[in-house]
């Protein structure tokens, strides 16, 4: 392996009786993504990757989600000429997760059972792109957090709360019963 900075020439050696392999890594931080086997797979290759499987497991549901996912990806890049990272990529699924739950109620109310269950089928599945979801006594510790950290006194200060916690808990939380949770702590 030959590396263009002396500190990483002597890292990667073979050991007795394997083959040596040569790379030129141009910066360090790529030789650390190399060496320590960490996976830079963004969010949107991570999902591309999903659809070939889905592809090649003939999953016919799983690869009608995964590809409306990433046309509304691709829609989002081309409309803003941007390239999404993770967080506007969680915040896409979210928006269509939260399209799907309204596409429930809908149908619910028009007793479309059939169509109730591909909503809730393709819902899940957006689910798993999603990072862990936190608990309510998580939640609301950290919105009793962000109102001290702010100092918000009523609900004229709900933006600055909000706005903290959007970072914090975009992808981890439900941002609708977090709104109300605030309201609820801001109204004390």
């Amino acid at each position: 392996i030959e590396f263009k900075s002396s500190p990483h020439r002597e890292a990667l050696k073979p050991a007795d009786g394997e083959t040596q392999r040569v790379f030129a890594f141009e910066s360090p931080a790529i030789y650390e993504i190399f060496n320590t086997g960490k996976n830079a797979m963004s969010l949107k290759d991570q999902i591309t990757e999903d659809m070939k499987n889905a592809m090649r497991a003939k999953e016919v549901a799983r690869l009608g989600t995964i590809r409306l996912l990433l046309a509304a990806i691709k829609q989002r890049e081309v409309d803003d000429r941007i390239v999404m990272d993770d967080a506007s990529v969680i915040a896409t699924i979210e928006k269509m997760i939260k399209q799907r739950k309204d596409s429930i109620s809908q149908f619910e109310k028009a007793n479309r059972d059939d169509l109730v269950a591909i909503e809730a089928a393709e819902m899940v599945i957006l689910q798993d792109y999603l990072p862990a979801q936190l608990s309510d006594a998580e939640v609301e510790a950290a919105v009793a957090a962000a109102v001290a950290s702010t100092g918000a006194a009523g609900p004229q200060d709900m933006g600055k709360v909000i706005g903290i916690l959007k970072g914090q808990l975009a992808g981890k939380a439900d941002m609708g019963k977090v709104s109300g949770l605030v309201k609820a702590a801001l109204a004390k």
